[in-house]
């Protein structure tokens, strides 16, 4: 998530009522997570597991929660509560803005576009040419829409990411201030939920179909032509790489990148990053022809063991 204007380490040490190290004037463009992070962006760590991931990435500014040897052209805010600071900066820079209207008066919305009754756009929504908004979608703040995309009815466009920080009094969530882009050519059926990005963005790749009943996390990234059929969740930060087909009720593990032409059987479970142009079945999921294999092994065992027996 980008500022509108560049700001100085001094002026969010500031915002933030925290101390910080490097020069004064040291330009700041906006926030992120570590893995879209880029120059000019802060990110924030509080364990110290991920301290070298973190000051090590491209972000040049470190919200961390320890005074550390700052690295050469980067400057670091030392907080007592990085992630409680990372919202506030959230909430400053993107703040909530409640409408009393279906469709926000600055909404875009492109030549023979029909909206369908009961629907909401949100504040600074852009729809393309020649789209159908089917009844009872809900379109939240920023999210741009291509043309010739198709929503069915009850689907649920930019929602706040599933992303908590547990503390002694409860979850504490991570605002959400990134957005969602559906790209041209995209099909989405009914009752389907797309959460936004924390700080980036969460996109539907050009000409995806999905089915009814599809749960997309947030800063995922779809690539072109993704297939996927009703029920399949995938968590946040995946990377879907083009031509990928994910069968019903799939789940997809975050963080992790399905390869280019994967196929995912139905009902399966993935938790590791895939090979191109590879077909994979079960929970774990695992190389299809060699899980059929292991199934028919098993199948096996009750005659063997009867052989077993009669020896």
């Amino acid at each position: 998530m980008k500022f509108p204007q560049p700001h100085s380490l001094k002026e969010i040490a500031s915002l933030l009522d925290c101390k910080f190290i490097g020069p004064d004037d040291f330009e700041i463009l906006g926030i992120n997570e570590i893995h879209v992070v880029e120059p000019g962006d802060i990110v924030f760590v509080d364990h110290p597991k991920y301290y070298d991931k973190a000051l090590n990435s491209d972000a040049t500014i470190v919200l961390i929660n320890k005074e550390v040897v700052c690295p050469k052209g980067k400057a670091l805010l030392i907080s007592d509560d990085p992630f409680r600071d990372f919202n506030k900066l959230t909430k400053h820079f993107k703040p909530f803005q409640s409408s009393n209207i279906a469709i926000a008066k600055d909404a875009i919305i492109g030549k023979d576009t029909i909206i369908q009754p009961n629907c909401f756009i949100g504040n600074n929504v852009s729809i393309g040419d020649n789209c159908t908004i089917h009844s009872n979608v809900s379109i939240y703040d920023d999210t741009i829409i291509g043309n010739n995309v198709t929503i069915h009815a009850g689907t649920i466009i930019g929602a706040s990411a599933f992303y908590y920080k547990n503390r002694p009094e409860g979850y504490d969530q991570l605002v959400s201030g990134g957005r969602v882009i559906i790209k041209n050519n995209v099909d989405i059926g009914a009752l389907c939920t797309v959460d936004r990005g924390v700080s980036g963005d969460t996109t539907i790749g050009e000409g995806c179909k999905l089915d009814n009943h599809i749960q997309i996390g947030h800063d995922t990234v779809l690539g072109t032509k993704c297939l996927i059929a009703a029920h399949t969740a995938i968590a946040g930060c995946v990377v879907v790489e083009d031509n990928v087909t994910l069968w019903g009720q799939v789940g997809v593990k975050s963080g992790i990148t399905i390869k280019e032409g994967t196929t995912i059987y139905a009902q399966s479970g993935l938790g590791q990053t895939t090979e191109e142009g590879k077909t994979y079945f079960g929970s774990p999921a695992q190389e299809a022809r060699q899980q059929f294999k292991q199934m028919a092994y098993i199948n096996k065992i009750p005659e063997i063991l009867k052989k077993l027996k009669n020896i």
